[in-house]
């Protein structure tokens, strides 16, 4: 086995730049994928089931790819192959995910779109990633790889910052609020520029990174070429079975990190918005319940009118000083209250209370229809629903799409609800939750970005601080110490500003899990099955994911609400804390080792 020589500082540079791109798609997935679809309609109780599909297909990806990038020989190389498939499908995915909520589709198409778009995006973005890892463990000796993989820290860290603060930074341009459902354009524009840094990125690796040929592979490696193409017959679950036991140790204590920023990714949002910014609460509807039988459906028809429309009530009209009347618009001192019998909110606030509310008093000027009328004694608004008579049979749609030409809506895969005894038997579904359409929600968005923009800086200067530590075991366990303390924090913090010394701490803990446990377990491996060690390593990564995104919502069904009735999602940031310190105390059963035989 000839000995690796020490790389330039260029050449170790070159080898994980393309990170910085690849992070800057993943920061914004993590830090903008449940804004969005919040956005468009989904439940914060459900927010975590969206997140299993992404680690799921990674599960079943990683190691496959790892696998077979320890077979694949050609002329663009060894590990770049998978690199370049990874980001062409991530660029893709990005130009689509943010209009989910806007290219016309049906009613619950925008969000199953949307959870089709995040599976395709992580699993890229891990497929892109990935090669970079291995790079490091092909190319790079044992004594380099720790500065190898702490730089590699430094770019996707300087990657992190870069996409969480893009939505922030480009509400100085473009607006930050949108169309009930749809994202706002500085969302949509940070993923669009994303995209096109992420192409650079991969077009500079390919032109600067040379990977070694098969025959000098083996050669700095130690690898008797026919014994080790005999060794590649070994499958998969025999290599795992091989595996060293720093393998598994290190897994343990990757469970519950990943697990502690899932959370982290799947509620912070709401948290800060929660927390600093106040945003108000609404009743999100999701259906009706008839003599205690539930119809949880977002549209609700009574003949071709909405009950429920998008999870709300539909407005019938209002009644003005105890005559009821349908108009098309209603305005109220510059403000439109109605229009086409459903409630238009100003700043996205709800104005009134679509069950059936006051709307104006005596004295107050109405423009109905263009017709300026003066209120003599109220104006109340009224639902469908409230109007409902005995006998009548609803029409529950699954999907359903308005027609442009006729005002009216087409039905798809429709059902009839039972007969109504009585208006009485019927009673309203819904959630309290915040209101994403509120600029207090959508500026709480881009505040996060800037907030996880701080935790990356964090990491960033930690990382270097980490490099330079000797003792590997207690600079992991202290670091995920100190993040545990920053996740804690932000349950007892209501000031925006002051919640950056919370995601500082964070930070400390993200460095050490991007560095720490490859460079221990990358040293206790050697020979050719370092690529499909590190794609099945990668499974200490997807599977707790997929275990917290199940847990999530029952977890978050355990605190109490809010003092404006949403769900307290601040808590599951305390649970986030509590892992990360069960975390900690597992890196002192990790023993490290030096890989010296082929695994």
């Amino acid at each position: 086995m000839k000995e690796q020589r020490d790389l330039s500082f260029w050449k170790l540079w070159n080898l994980s730049f393309g990170f910085f791109g690849v992070q800057i798609a993943y920061a914004l997935q993590s830090s903008q994928v449940s804004r969005i679809f919040s956005t468009i309609g989904a439940d914060p109780h459900d927010l975590s089931y969206f997140w299993i599909l992404p680690p799921l297909m990674g599960l079943i990806v990683q190691p496959i790819v790892g696998s077979a990038s320890d077979n694949t020989w050609n002329r663009f190389g060894r590990r770049l192959p998978y690199l370049l498939v990874g980001a062409i499908i991530a660029i893709t995915v990005m130009c689509f995910l943010p209009n989910a909520g806007s290219l016309g589709l049906g009613i619950s198409h925008p969000i199953i779109f949307g959870l089709i778009m995040l599976m395709l995006l992580d699993t890229s973005i891990n497929m892109a990633m990935q090669p970079f890892k291995m790079l490091v463990g092909d190319m790079v000796n044992e004594k380099q790889k720790g500065l190898a993989y702490s730089m590699q820290s430094f770019l996707c860290n300087a990657g992190s910052v870069v996409g969480y603060v893009a939505p922030f930074v480009l509400a100085w341009f473009l607006s930050n609020t949108a169309p009930s459902g749809q994202v706002p354009p500085t969302v949509t524009w940070a993923f669009y520029l994303g995209a096109i840094i992420l192409a650079l990125c991969v077009i500079y690796t390919f032109a600067k990174v040379k990977e070694m040929p098969p025959h000098e592979y083996a050669l700095f490696h130690g690898i008797d070429e026919k014994k080790e193409s005999a060794c590649k017959k070994e499958n998969i679950f025999r290599l795992l079975v091989k595996a060293p036991k720093v393998f598994w140790t290190v897994g343990v204590v990757q469970f519950f990190c990943w697990a502690a920023f899932l959370y982290m990714w799947t509620y912070s949002t709401d948290a800060v918005a929660l927390q600093a910014f106040d945003a108000p609460s609404m009743k999100a509807i999701s259906g009706i319940s008839i003599n205690g039988d539930n119809y949880n459906e977002k549209y609700i028809f009574n003949s071709d009118r909405p009950v429920i429309e998008n999870g709300r009530l539909a407005l019938a009209g209002i009644e003005i000083d105890g005559k009821f009347t349908r108009p098309k618009t209603v305005i109220i001192e510059g403000d439109t209250l109605i229009k086409d019998y459903i409630p238009v909110s100003e700043n996205g606030i709800e104005k009134i209370n679509v069950a059936g509310g006051i709307i104006a008093h005596a004295g107050s000027v109405l423009m109905i229809d263009g017709e300026r009328i003066t209120i003599d004694k109220k104006a109340t608004a009224v639902s469908e629903l409230s109007l409902l008579e005995p006998g009548v049979e609803l029409t529950m749609a699954h999907i359903a799409t308005k027609n442009d030409a006729s005002g009216k809506y087409e039905l798809e895969q429709i059902s009839t609800l039972p007969a109504i005894i009585s208006p009485a038997s019927i009673e309203l579904n819904y959630r309290t939750v915040l209101n994403p359409a509120t600029p207090q929600y959508q500026n709480a968005g881009d505040w996060n970005g800037i907030l996880l923009a701080i935790q990356g800086i964090a990491a960033v200067f930690w990382a270097i601080v980490l490099a330079g530590v000797k003792r590997r075991k207690a600079g992991y366990s202290l670091s995920l110490l100190i993040g545990a303390v920053g996740f804690i924090s932000v349950f007892f913090i209501q000031n925006q500003y002051l919640l950056f010394i919370s995601y500082a701490l964070m930070g400390c803990a993200w460095a050490a899990m991007l560095s720490m446990p490859f460079t221990i377990l990358t040293n206790a491996l050697s020979g050719g099955n370092i690529g499909t060690y590190l794609g099945l390593f990668n499974c200490t990564i997807t599977v707790p994911q997929i275990a917290a995104a199940l847990c999530g919502g029952a977890i978050l069904s355990c605190f109490p609400p809010a003092t404006n009735g949403a769900p307290l999602t601040v808590g599951m940031l305390v649970v986030s804390g509590i892992l990360l310190l069960v975390g900690a105390a597992c890196v002192w059963i990790i023993k490290e080792t030096s890989g010296t035989k082929k695994q």
